[in-house]
């Protein structure tokens, strides 16, 4: 299959590399993920690969797929992290992450979670507006400690995304307006406990055409000569991520033709390179497993009701997000258009509409390309356990996630007297 080269059919039945999905679905039920940890490794060796000699860090964002298991890999392989919170630092350190080789992004990282980074020395703060600058500033003098920083700027590009997961333009809530930016490195520069390092953008997500990154890294080394004009020293410049996966007929540009891009105007330059991919590591590097539970036909619509739900991969009822939707066993029976809903009570929980499939009651389906955003964005609504996570590694299966309990999802609540 074009797009899933680790998930393919052997005599009939879909397999992670050369695990077969019943045979995991069997062992640890559904619903359930299955990454592959073949598709993680080649992933990040195709960025890592496309910088070729020039000095870069790749810093895998946590925030698309944060269990420790594929933490561990990445790091295993050198990655750095991009973090949004003070648990997904605490997740990287877990592993042996190398603090220097985490960045700090998000717009409202708190006191505590400031503190606990400085703590352990990180590379970077992306700072996102002039207050947070104040503030880090303030807990680091109160720390005796010097705060390395990149400004985010908001380059003002439109990424041509759903309007959820863009973040570069204007009215978004992040980054610092690009026409502020500078202003904020010279009132930076004289702050006691803040080291002016980096220069940032990031214009959003799922991104399948190279002209929005060109635009902004263009607008971005622009303002990257007049801060050196001013004596502001930048170490490193951070592209931030936003590099598509194929979903159904997307066509997202390769790992090399992207780095080439982003890197265009750089050739005389010897700044260090940092990006953060996330989606496109882990995006299609996993399926979630779901069994059809019921077949209900009806005049005017039918339905597939599977025992995967919102709660287990919340993308299609968020962002009306498509996932293709694979048989595990070929079923011969004539094809019929299926709603592909789920348990919880409400009628956005679906993960698939309009789809053409052969099914019967009891089949295991695929739904692919939930390796991002799929684990990381799941939730217990309607008291619902969170799936198992389950690594393939050829033919080894591991469990890297045990599913929940019922009396884990109540545990921490009390009854008062």
């Amino acid at each position: 299959m074009i797009g899933f080269p680790f998930f393919t059919y052997r005599a009939s039945t879909l397999s992670a590399e050369s695990v077969s999905l019943d045979k995991i679905a069997r062992e640890f039920g559904t619903p359930c993920y299955v990454y592959s940890q073949a598709a993680l490794d080649k992933a990040y060796r195709e960025f890592d690969a496309a910088f070729s000699d020039r000095d870069h860090l790749l810093c895998y964002a946590v925030k698309a797929n944060p269990n420790i298991a594929i933490l561990d890999l990445f790091a295993k392989l050198g990655s750095g992290f991009d973090i949004v919170s003070g648990g997904e630092l605490q997740r990287v350190l877990k592993v042996g992450g190398d603090p220097k080789k985490i960045v700090f992004s998000g717009v409202g990282k708190n006191s505590a979670e400031i503190q606990a980074a400085l703590s352990v020395n990180i590379l970077c703060f992306n700072v996102e507006s002039e207050a947070e600058l104040l503030v880090l500033n303030q807990i680091a003098k109160g720390m005796n400690k010097i705060a390395p920083v990149s400004i985010r700027v908001n380059p003002d590009v439109d990424a041509k995304t759903h309007p959820y997961i863009a973040t570069g333009l204007k009215e978004n809530k992040f980054g610092v307006p690009f026409n502020e930016a500078e202003k904020l490195y010279l009132s930076g520069k004289e702050l006691s406990n803040i080291r002016m390092t980096g220069l940032d953008f990031h214009i959003g997500s799922q991104l399948t055409d190279l002209s929005p990154f060109s635009e902004a890294s263009e607008k971005v080394i622009g303002l990257l000569d007049r801060l050196e004009s001013k004596k502001i020293k930048i170490d490193h410049l951070d592209f931030g991520g936003g590099l598509g996966i194929r979903y159904s007929k997307e066509n997202p540009p390769s790992a090399q033709n992207y780095i080439t891009a982003l890197c265009a105007g750089l050739e005389n330059r010897t700044h260090r390179i940092l990006i953060e991919p996330g989606r496109s590591l882990v995006g299609n590097a996993g399926v979630l497993l779901t069994r059809v539970e019921y077949l209900k036909h009806t005049p005017h619509r039918n339905f597939a009701i599977v025992d995967a739900a919102m709660n287990d991969l919340l993308r299609p009822a968020l962002y009306n997000a498509y996932h293709e939707i694979l048989p595990v066993i070929i079923n011969e029976q004539k094809a019929k258009s299926y709603q592909i809903v789920g348990p919880v009570c409400e009628t956005g929980d679906f993960l698939g509409y309009d789809r053409k499939i052969s099914l019967s009651q009891g089949d295991l389906l695929a739904v692919m390309s939930a390796g991002a955003y799929g684990m990381s964005m799941s939730s217990n609504y309607n008291s619902r356990p969170r799936a198992p996570e389950v690594m393939v590694d050829y033919d080894s299966i591991h469990l890297i996630r045990k599913r929940e309990s019922i009396d884990e999802l109540f545990a921490n609540e009390i009854i008062l007297p």
